[in-house]
């Protein structure tokens, strides 16, 4: 796993307000691995992380635009405010995980697991679900518009006051959700479930 010279860079920009310890930075270097590791506004842009293990990670506030976190563990990890634009997240999983006010846009997020997660108000323009795994999520006040969300799994997800704008849902599984104040302009809800909403 190769951490490239944002190494350098992210214990560089490492500031009280926000610093994360290089030791646990170093530990997934070595190792691509740091459960439970302080990563907090770390600068890790474009970083390769493909099948790392960062569950239960305090990642608020770092930078990880374009990375690679492709079939990663990401399960109750901590990214609210997260910079994760353009990010490859295809397959990971991110159950459980708090992604509140993070940038996704344009990210992979591709059949990745986000059963449980937290991404109110994080903005999703442009992203990738198709087939992500959405069941009881928190999606409030969530900007997805021009999303990609053909056959995701919504199921129960809280999409109250969403912007869904030019979102494809084709054959996405809406049942139960609440869609209270959501905004469906010119979006495809074509072979939608919508039963319960």
């Amino acid at each position: 796993r190769t951490l490239t010279a944002l190494t350098v860079a992210a214990t560089m920009f490492a500031s009280s307000a926000s610093a994360f310890d290089p030791a646990d930075l170093q530990k997934l270097k070595d190792t691509g691995s740091c459960i439970k590791c302080d990563l907090n506004g770390a600068i890790l842009t474009g970083t390769n992380l493909r099948d790392a293990n960062l569950s239960a990670a305090d990642l608020r506030d770092a930078n990880l635009e374009s990375a690679n976190l492709s079939a990663a563990d990401l399960s109750a990890a901590y990214l609210r405010g997260a910079n994760l634009r353009d990010a490859n997240l295809e397959f990971s999983n991110l159950e459980s995980a708090n992604l509140s006010a993070a940038d996704l846009r344009g990210a992979d997020l591709r059949e990745a697991d986000l059963e449980f997660s937290d991404l109110s108000a994080a903005d999703l323009t442009g992203a990738y679900l198709r087939r992500a795994y959405l069941r009881d999520a928190n999606l409030r006040d969530a900007d997805l518009s021009a999303a990609d969300l053909k056959d995701a799994n919504l199921r129960r997800a809280d999409l109250r006051r969403a912007y869904l704008r030019d979102a494809d849902l084709r054959d996405a599984n809406l049942m139960d959700t609440d869609l209270s104040g959501a905004n469906l302009k010119d979006a495809n809800l074509e072979g939608a479930k919508m039963k319960g909403v």
